[in-house]
C-alpha cells in the first residue's frame, strides 16, 4: 500500500496592505463656482459633468453668485509636423491640447494667476490608412481632454490646501 499523501500546506499569511488607492476626484474648496467655458467646449462639458457627479460644488450661471470664478483664457488644439519621410511627406505629427485659465475669488482676489496646461501626443501618418489615423487622432485628443480636466480639478482642489 502506498504511503498517505502529505497534508496540504498551511494557507499563506494575509497580505499586508501596500497603501495603494485609486485616485478619486479631488474635492473642490468652493461651494459655488462660475466658469466661462464656451458652450461648444468639449473640455467645458466634461468639466461640468465631473463636477456635477463627484463634487459638493455647484456650478452657477451668474458670476456674482459664485465663491470663485474659473476664467478660461484660451483653449486650443494644435497639430505640428515633427517628422518627414525620405520623400519629404509628413510622417509624424505632434498633437497638442493647450489650455490657459485663472481662478478669481468673489472679492476679485486672484487665487491662481494665469496658468497653462499643455498636453501632447505623437502620432504617425499613413497615406493608406487615412480614415483610421483620423479616428486615432480624435481618440488621442479625447484622452488628452480627459487628462486635462483631471489636472484642472486637482489644481483647483489644491487651492483649498493653501
Amino acid at each position: 500500500r502506498p504511503p498517505a499523501p502529505p497534508p496540504p500546506p498551511p494557507p499563506p499569511p494575509p497580505l499586508a496592505g501596500c497603501g495603494f488607492h485609486l485616485r478619486r476626484s479631488a474635492d473642490l474648496p468652493f461651494r459655488t463656482l462660475y466658469t466661462n467655458f464656451a458652450p461648444t467646449s468639449a473640455i467645458g462639458a466634461e468639466f461640468r459633468r465631473l463636477v456635477r457627479v463627484a463634487q459638493d460644488t455647484r456650478i452657477v450661471d451668474d458670476p456674482k453668485e459664485a465663491d470663485a470664478r474659473l476664467e478660461v483664457l484660451s483653449e486650443a488644439r494644435e497639430k505640428e509636423v515633427v517628422g518627414y519621410s525620405s520623400s519629404g511627406r509628413p510622417r509624424e505629427y505632434q498633437l497638442r491640447l493647450r489650455f490657459t485659465f485663472r481662478v478669481v475669488a468673489r472679492d476679485s482676489t486672484v487665487l491662481l494667476p494665469p496658468t497653462e496646461i499643455v498636453l501632447h501626443r505623437d502620432i504617425t501618418s499613413s497615406d493608406i490608412e487615412q480614415v483610421a489615423k483620423q479616428q486615432e487622432e480624435e481618440l488621442l485628443y479625447k484622452e488628452m481632454q480627459s487628462d486635462l480636466v483631471q489636472q484642472l480639478l486637482r489644481r483647483l482642489a489644491a487651492l483649498g490646501s493653501k
